[in-house]
């Protein structure tokens, strides 16, 4: 089953796309201090692919069994945050994302690890 949620719009486009960015800038100069169990040398972007994420800028209900941009966007963050290996980012929200989900949640208290990544936890993604 497939949900489907309203877009969720943002009062201007400028201000989205300025802050993808200079996220993608600070990700790109910030050195590496993720602890997360999946932190390795080995997780890095395959070769032509960039480590901005760019698939959903909303913060509708993501969950299990969910397919599409929104989860592709989960899976970017998370793979860029060492959470999740960037050979994960398929957009379907399977076992290998549910558990880095937990994990990142897990980490980021008052979050609580239970898998579905809602407002909160689309704040605490964005903004980490």
């Amino acid at each position: 089953m497939i949900r489907t949620f309203p877009p969720v719009r943002r009062a201007a486009g400028a201000p989205v796309l300025a802050g993808l960015v200079l996220a993608a800038a600070a990700l790109l100069t910030a050195p590496a201090t993720a602890s997360a169990p999946a932190a390795d040398g080995t997780n890095v972007p395959p070769p032509g692919s960039s480590p901005v994420c760019a698939f959903y800028d909303g913060d509708a209900p993501t969950a299990f069994g969910d397919r599409g941009d929104r989860v592709s966007q989960v899976q970017c963050i998370l793979a860029n945050r060492r959470y999740l290996p960037w050979d994960a980012v398929d957009g379907d929200f399977g076992p290998r994302t549910l558990a880095a989900v937990q994990r990142f949640q897990a980490d980021h208290p008052p979050l609580l690890p239970d898998g579905l990544v809602g407002p909160r936890t689309w704040w605490a993604l964005w903004h980490a």
